[in-house]
């Protein structure tokens, strides 16, 4: 239990909302609603599970479940016992799995089978059959809050801890904006670090968290009406799918009682964005720019952003510079690399498999490039790692990107950068199409938006998503695979 009495643990929290409003909804998923009660009874129940299959105050256990309820009461079956939850894709190839298990040393796994690994492996409901009593706890405090993973641009794993322990502020949800009388629907997979986080926070205000088993544009609208959410969290992937819909469709849903929709974890294109703040209002909707690692964030109205077109918003926590190349501070307006420094006196984590990227006086950077303006507000270009030079020209694959999605029947697009023994790299566009679309028609599309050195110069159509539902694109895997295929055909030849 902490000592500072703004704050307690995440167990303690669930047994204080447990008392306050016992039968009122806490979580909904596809097949049913847990309430108040029930969440504190079986998040016992699991924590008494989890001590009896050999779990310790302390430790890291991997979770590798679909969306539901049962991923939430694991994570705060894990704090009840006294342990970190560590977020694993349920649907991560086993290999990378192992790998990712390794880093957390996990005793077990918490899984429904789908990710295998050589610990012992558990499910929701035999975690809460071992534990059987759902009585009252001791309370306990993980040392460490959670543990999200990340391959980065690199393609190894690697697990960021939270620098802080399982507790959660008297008075979180401010920034978040969410509260106890909240209806937050949660479309975006729990093993990803922004769904956890904000669903945590959402349960550790009171509010009610509806979550649904993966997103699609109707079904998220649909929710939002039937629940009369009051909140909702997603990513500009699903921000365009949603806005692709027929008028008919939409408008078919009432979305009238949202006062928070919050947009975060990859860039969201001017257009989309203007979009969604004349369809929800521009204090509506609201974006955060942070990696996992928290050691900055901005935060920005919708109202803000249309008085600062592009950027991603001010610093409100920690502090971001750009700086060059060789280590100096950028001025104003000039491009560079974004580096973070910590609040003072704080530690926002700490990896395992991987090592920051910084400079002197604290300062880490997440590859991204970008600029300030006068106001102090921050305006992304893309990841350095992403960045393509073409011709001795830097081309960011982001704004590509954002131009294809504009065309109405682009579901999604990556650019990535192909070898050219002439130019360096050449650009290709690979395209999930919504309907019937020709390559003809994109490079029309990109004609009036992009300059000559920007467009692509080969085109690829494919049938799945090229992002998954957080929003995220495994670019270095994807030019890696055409790369691979490139050097195949030549060897062929």
């Amino acid at each position: 239990m902490s000592n500072d009495p703004g704050l307690m643990s995440f167990g303690a929290r669930v047994s204080q909302i447990a008392a306050q409003k016992p039968d009122a909804p806490a979580i909904t998923d596809e097949t049913h609603t847990v309430t108040w009660r029930q969440f504190d009874q079986r998040t016992n129940q699991i924590a008494r599970g989890l001590a009896k299959a050999g779990v310790k105050h302390g430790d890291v256990v991997s979770i590798a479940l679909p969306n539901g309820s049962g991923f939430l009461e694991a994570a705060f079956g894990l704090w009840k016992a006294g342990a970190t939850p560590q977020m694993l894709s349920w649907r991560l190839p086993q290999a990378e799995a192992d790998a990712v298990m390794a880093l957390a040393q996990t005793p077990i796994l918490i899984s429904n089978g789908s990710v295998q690994g050589a610990k012992p492996r558990y499910d929701v409901e035999d975690l809460v059959a071992l534990g059987v009593d759902d009585s009252p706890l001791p309370d306990v405090t993980a040392p460490v809050y959670k543990a999200a993973t990340s391959g980065g641009s690199t393609g190894q794993p690697k697990l960021i801890l939270s620098g802080g322990p399982g507790v959660v502020a008297s008075a979180g949800g401010a920034m978040w904006r969410v509260g106890w009388d909240d209806v937050c629907v949660m479309p975006g997979p729990l093993y990803h670090n922004a769904p956890f986080t904000t669903s945590i926070n959402a349960l550790a205000n009171g509010a009610h968290v509806v979550v649904l088993p993966k997103f699609d544009p109707e079904e998220t609208l649909k929710a939002a009406d039937r629940h009369k959410a009051t909140w909702l969290y997603l990513v500009p992937t699903m921000m365009s799918r949603i806005w692709k819909l027929p008028d008919e469709v939409k408008n078919s849903y009432d979305v009238s009682h949202l006062h928070t929709v919050w947009h975060m974890a990859a860039p969201c294109p001017a257009w989309l964005k203007e979009a969604w703040i004349n369809w929800v209002g521009a204090e509506t909707l609201m974006e955060l720019y942070a990696g996992t690692e928290a050691q900055a964030a901005t935060v920005m109205s919708g109202a803000e952003w249309l008085a600062h077109r592009g950027s991603v918003g001010k610093v409100a926590i920690g502090e971001m510079a750009a700086f060059n190349d060789a280590g100096e501070r950028l001025p104003i307006g000039e491009i560079g690399e974004v580096y973070m420094r910590q609040p003072e006196g704080s530690t926002t984590y700490h990896y395992r498999g991987a090592s920051a990227r910084t400079l002197p006086g604290g300062w880490e950077s997440l590859g991204d490039i970008g600029s300030f303006d006068a106001d102090g507000y921050l305006y992304l270009a893309d990841r350095r790692t992403d960045m393509i030079l073409v011709g001795g020209s830097n081309v960011y694959p982001a704004e590509i990107e954002a131009a294809l999605d504009e065309h109405p029947s682009v579901h999604s697009s990556a650019i990535v950068g192909l070898p050219d023994d002439e130019m360096g790299a050449t650009i290709h566009a690979i395209v999930h199409p919504k309907g019937e679309v020709t390559e003809a028609e994109l490079r029309d599309h990109l004609r009036s938006r992009l300059v000559p050195y920007k467009q692509p110069r080969t085109y690829e159509f494919v049938t799945d998503h090229v992002r998954d539902d957080a929003g995220k694109v495994r670019r270095t895997q994807l030019r890696d695979e055409r790369v691979a295929r490139m050097k195949a055909g030549v060897d062929a030849g």
